[in-house]
């Protein structure tokens, strides 16, 4: 059953009208999905960065895309099977002023939670960040290891 809104008869002649009302509400659904700022301009943005994480051979990989940040303002964390990553990306001031005609950068604090597929040793766990990327290379533990088995001929 769809709900619609009560309009009085001249209004409601007008099939552009709903169309157009329509567009409206899904705009501001995904707006406020996808975080942008809503025209009262009273929700905070978050954001979160890219993530790949694929498996080799010997460890787990995690990339994480993350430009214009520098290394200490990222925190890595691992709790059981959860990789978490947090920090925050600063507004720069020389532009906190202006008059801005488009933002698609975001800004402020975000956090990932990634659950990792397998054990891994945390203890031994190397990040490095280069050119705006995060790597993450996590060791498997000796369990998760593939082994290869001798076969004997008879």
């Amino acid at each position: 059953m769809a709900l619609i809104r009560f309009r009085s008869f001249p209004q409601a002649l007008d099939p552009s009208r709903d169309l157009t009302d329509t567009q409206t509400q899904m705009n501001r659904l995904f707006d406020n999905f996808l975080g942008q700022p809503s025209l009262s301009g009273t929700m905070e943005r978050a954001w979160a960065p890219p993530v790949d994480m694929y498996e080799t051979r010997n460890e787990v990989v995690v990339a994480v895309e993350l430009p214009g940040l520098n290394e200490k303002d990222i925190r890595l964390s691992i709790t059981g099977d959860l990789l978490t990553i947090q920090g925050e990306r600063q507004w720069s001031d020389e532009v906190r002023d202006a008059a801005h005609y488009r933002q698609e950068r975001w800004f402020g604090k975000f956090e990932r939670a990634l659950s990792l597929p397998i054990p891994v040793e945390t203890g031994q766990v190397k990040a490095t960040y280069r050119d705006g990327v995060l790597t993450i290379k996590l060791p498997k533990t000796e369990g998760v290891k593939p082994k290869e088995i001798k076969i004997d001929a008879v």
